[in-house]
């Protein structure tokens, strides 16, 4: 008879196979749906939508929005309520069928243009399985808890190739612990999902991301910076949970969605960069292509149009991740501000300051500030060498995050 520590042992490799079997099919399926709607055979999806005519953006966008409304009103039409991984972490039932319905359709609109992020899909599904499997093992409580974790990081590392990110987002974010029985299973459920997903190859890391170099100019900038930075995560979680709050589950829905689609698509006619998860507009600040002349407005344009079409989708009913749109949020502001630091006080390349401003932000917008940074490096891989600039930001940005958390 298996004893706790063994039926452990089994479920986290179970774990770690089920995130990544769901990684890879989600990143097949979400690659098939981009090929068939923007022809979209290699390069990026910003190539592939500028490539095509702008009517043709609208139709696809407006597409999405009709069939996401569709299952979703669906899916909550006798049932309103769904299971998110934080509660099914903390022991509430989750049944595989409704989180991979939920799941399959936020790829659905991902693929097609939607202004979301992709991540929660992965999570959802490979948390869902790795409860069932977890059940089917007869774990405790505690370790099922572990488990169920373990499963949602693993599903988030699989699809990004991101071991590390994956278990210190279960670690920090999920757990909240660092008990040896945690450690240990979430660094090899992640391990083993990307090596399902990926293989031993490493595959091109996210963001194309130039060699960045410290200066004394990049540090006073992380200090002083920071904070604001971390003001601006935590009013954006905010926005996010008010907006989410309230979003049509009924048959609103099946108006608002498509409606709010449709503009996303007539937005992308002028700014391409606002569809898909953020990647296009977060590439476009570590680019800084932009930086001379009127350039600059374009940058404060493309970050305050993926901002408004990310709060529209949720807000009219949309279901996705917000991490890689904080991201892309974050490395736009750190790069609007930067450029006018780096031209008053030079020493280091504006895409150092958008690493600083997405780990930054990214961290206090989810309450986790070594996954934001581990993250933003695993994306990049870079930032080791600008750890200190870039851990002064991100201290600055948590300690103001924190206080208007306790103060508000």
């Amino acid at each position: 008879m298996l004893t706790q520590t063994r039926r452990l042992a089994v479920a986290t490799i179970a774990t770690g196979v089920i995130a990544g079997v769901v990684g890879l099919m989600c990143i097949h399926l979400l690659h098939w749906i981009q090929a068939l709607a923007w022809d979209m055979h290699s390069g990026t999806l910003l190539q592939a939508v500028s490539a095509i005519s702008p009517a043709r953006r609208v139709a696809v966008l407006a597409l999405a929005g009709t069939v996401g409304s569709v299952s979703w009103y669906v899916l909550f039409r006798r049932n309103r309520a769904i299971t998110s991984v934080s509660d099914a972490v903390d022991g509430a039932p989750m049944p595989p069928l409704r989180p991979t319905w939920h799941a399959l359709t936020q790829i659905l609109i991902v693929g097609l243009g939607a202004s979301i992020g992709r991540e929660v899909a992965p999570r959802e599904m490979a948390a869902a399985f790795s409860a069932m499997a977890a059940e089917r093992l007869g774990l405790s409580d505690a370790d099922r808890r572990i488990i169920v974790a373990c499963g949602a990081g693993a599903g988030l590392a699989a699809v990004y190739s991101i071991p590390l990110s994956g278990a210190i987002y279960t670690l920090e974010i999920l757990l909240v612990s660092l008990s040896a029985r945690a450690v240990a299973p979430a660094l090899i459920t992640c391990g083993i999902a990307v090596l399902v997903s990926t293989g031993f190859a490493r595959p091109s890391f996210f963001y194309a991301v130039p060699t960045l170099n410290p200066s004394l100019s990049l540090t006073v900038f992380g200090a002083i910076v920071g904070p604001l930075l971390g003001a601006a995560g935590w009013a954006f979680r905010r926005a996010v949970a008010r907006v989410g709050a309230v979003r049509p589950r009924g048959r609103r829905i099946l108006v608002t969605l498509p409606v709010a689609f449709t503009l996303v698509g007539l937005f992308s006619t002028r700014i391409p960069s606002v569809l898909g998860n953020g990647q296009a507009s977060a590439q476009t600040q570590f680019d800084a292509t932009w930086a001379a002349g009127t350039g600059f407005v374009l940058a404060l344009l493309v970050l305050a149009a993926k901002t408004g079409t990310t709060f529209l989708t949720i807000r009219a009913g949309g279901w996705g991740g917000v991490l890689t749109p904080a991201l892309a949020l974050g490395a736009g502001l750190g790069a609007v501000i930067g450029l006018p630091w780096a031209t008053a006080w030079p020493g280091s390349e504006v895409a150092a300051f958008a690493f600083i401003g997405a780990a930054a932000f990214l961290g206090a917008s989810m309450k986790a500030p070594f996954t934001g940074l581990i993250l933003v490096i695993e994306f990049t891989g870079q930032g080791a060498t600008i750890l200190v600039p870039a851990a002064l930001g991100i201290g600055g940005a948590t300690a103001a995050a924190t206080w208007l958390a306790r103060w508000t």
